[in-house]
């Protein structure tokens, strides 16, 4: 498996810089313990005071070149030489390791890792994408074109400081193991995206998933037929797959044009008018519950189009009648303007006024 050929990003930096800290601190040790030796020596063998014992040795170890506290006779002087020796080793260790870990940039990327640790930790109703192909980098512009709160997995380094750069949180990891799910807070993530290109990583990822947070929303990728019923046996809520699906749309936009560039126009949200947005009946916050849509007014009141209603048992009603009862966990596709929909959303949850999710730019890869 290609990502078991990488190291996780996180763990090689944290290896890294727990070897520079030890070393260094085995350094601070081995420095202390020549002062030690340095002080017990004049003090027990020379038969100095304290503190001229320890006087002798810091103006040895660092070199400054002053005149010997007391005259030492030839033993003295030997010991003192060697003192030097093992003084300057001890310090010329330290200063090595510490320049190494400058150069190397140890403690920045141990600073930046943290500064991650932290970010994902502060996380919570989150998205995780896995892989960052070409299917992953148009799924992060989208989400990222939305507001929405994700981050990224990939096996390669490189792809890692690619996503990196422009502005997303990711991390180098191999997403089949369930301590790379963890550390991107998957108990707290409210959907996974496997857009690996391997069906056997997007399977297993999704099987490790399910495993730790079985309310996680799930959407694969499938490259064949076959995959696609293994991850809906395996508990994937939707599988998509990209040979199909595009060959669908292009079937679908060489038979059927405008009704293609419409629809693209309101997913994508490319003409700034019209825009496509699901609302959940929550029985806490909606005070419309039991209500039909003609007693609701809900088109007169924010002007946006209620195109279908999914019931909480996964029942689809395709173009609802004015008759049609809102119910509890009832999800609302509505079509309308940014200012429609943001009506429609105050209608419907005047006690949560979050806003819907508008779009800030149309995707570099449209």
């Amino acid at each position: 498996m290609q990502s078991k050929q990488f190291i996780n990003f996180n763990n090689e930096i944290n290896q890294k810089y727990r070897r520079i800290r030890q070393e260094l601190i085995g350094g601070a040790v081995a420095l202390f313990l020549v002062l030690l030796i340095g002080i017990l020596w004049y003090r027990l063998v020379e038969g100095w005071r304290w503190i001229d014992s320890a006087y002798m040795t810091a103006i040895t170890l660092s070199t400054v070149g002053f005149m010997e506290v007391q005259p030492l006779g030839d033993r003295g002087r030997l010991f003192t030489i060697s003192l030097i020796a093992m003084g300057l080793i001890s310090i010329g260790y330290i200063v090595n390791r510490f320049t190494e870990a400058i150069i190397e940039g140890y403690f920045q990327d141990e600073i930046k890792s943290r500064r991650q640790r932290r970010l994902i930790e502060t996380l919570s109703q989150h998205y995780i994408i896995c892989g960052f192909g070409r299917t992953g980098r148009q799924i992060a512009y989208e989400f990222n074109a939305e507001n929405i709160p994700f981050l990224v997995i990939d096996a390669s380094g490189d792809i890692v400081q690619q996503a990196q750069q422009l502005g997303y949180i990711a991390i180098q990891g191999d997403a089949t193991v369930d301590a790379t799910l963890l550390e991107v807070g998957i108990e707290r993530a409210i959907c996974l995206v496997t857009a690996m290109p391997s069906d056997a990583e997007n399977l297993y990822t999704l099987i490790s998933a399910k495993t730790l947070n079985p309310k996680i929303r799930a959407i694969s990728r499938a490259n064949s037929e076959e995959a696609v019923q293994k991850l809906q046996r395996s508990g994937a809520d939707a599988v998509v797959s990209p040979y199909i699906t595009g060959g669908r749309r292009m079937a679908a936009a060489a038979l059927r044009p405008q009704v293609m560039d419409f629809v693209d126009g309101i997913i994508a949200g490319a003409d700034r008018t019209f825009y496509l947005e699901e609302f959940l009946i929550d029985s806490e916050s909606c005070p419309l519950v039991g209500d039909s849509l003609h007693d609701a007014k809900l088109r007169s009141r924010s002007g946006a189009l209620v195109l279908a209603i999914r019931r909480a048992d996964g029942h689809l009603i395709g173009g609802p009648t004015a008759d049609t009862v809102l119910m509890v966990g009832d999800t609302l596709i509505c079509m309308g303007t940014t200012e429609q929909l943001r009506l429609l959303n105050q209608i419907l949850s005047p006690l949560k006024l979050k806003s819907p999710r508008i779009r800030k730019h149309p995707p570099i890869w449209e």
